[in-house]
């Protein structure tokens, strides 16, 4: 049986999936130009990968657009006014950039051809999420753990959960997990049935380092943690 959760959000969890936006985001670039062109075999792998981080960090911001800004401006009113509307401000230019990814994406992935156009938008999208990022960790964080309860805090992660697949899943643990402190995966999956808090720590991290070999050409990626 999964464990009861109780007290105000414990938000190590959110800098669990910045590092792994800030490792993989950063790479991404590097990655569309260095397909040579025409090969469909290297664009179909690195723009799966691509596609992947892109759903993650959709469903990641969803998650707080419906979950954690509302919460802000019914509990902390005045405090949260400036600087929730300032989140909001900087999803919306994320996810235009996210449609243009979406619109040049498959063409260059079926053909491998004129990446350049996407890694420019790749470049462009790592700065505007960093510094996203950073302004939700100096100061979105600390209101979470003042005015939001810590199962409420875990509904993000079951919202995230909820937007892929089970065959899907095992790898966004790993791409997650790579950089993180064991005790806070164990925080993770504390709530989870006891299966799962088994087999994730042992079969994510295989997924994501066979993954990784696919894409970055190795299992260890440079770490920014």
């Amino acid at each position: 049986m999964s464990k009861q959760v109780q007290g105000m959000a414990d938000v190590r969890d959110m800098y669990m999936a910045h590092n792994m936006f800030r490792r993989e985001f950063s790479l991404v670039p590097g990655l569309l130009r260095g397909v040579p062109e025409g090969d469909t075999r290297r664009s179909e792998v690195v723009g799966g990968h691509i596609d992947l981080l892109c759903r993650i960090l959709h469903a990641h911001h969803e998650g707080e657009d419906m979950l954690v800004w509302p919460k802000l401006h019914e509990r902390a009113g005045a405090e949260t006014t400036e600087i929730v509307s300032t989140m909001e401000q900087q999803h919306a230019a994320i996810e235009k950039v996210l449609t243009q990814v979406d619109d040049l994406l498959p063409a260059w992935r079926a053909t491998a051809r004129g990446h350049s156009e996407l890694a420019d938008v790749f470049d462009e999208l790592h700065i505007a999420l960093n510094e996203h990022m950073t302004m939700e960790e100096n100061h979105i964080l600390p209101l979470a753990e003042k005015y939001i309860t810590d199962i409420e805090w875990r509904g993000l992660g079951e919202h995230g959960m909820g937007a892929f697949s089970k065959s899907e899943l095992p790898l966004c643990f790993g791409l997650v997990m790579y950089e993180t402190d064991p005790a806070v995966i164990k925080h993770v999956l504390e709530d989870k049935p006891l299966l799962v808090r088994l087999l994730v720590p042992r079969i994510a991290p295989r997924k994501f380092a066979a993954h990784a070999k696919r894409v970055h050409g190795t299992a260890t990626p440079a770490r920014v943690s």
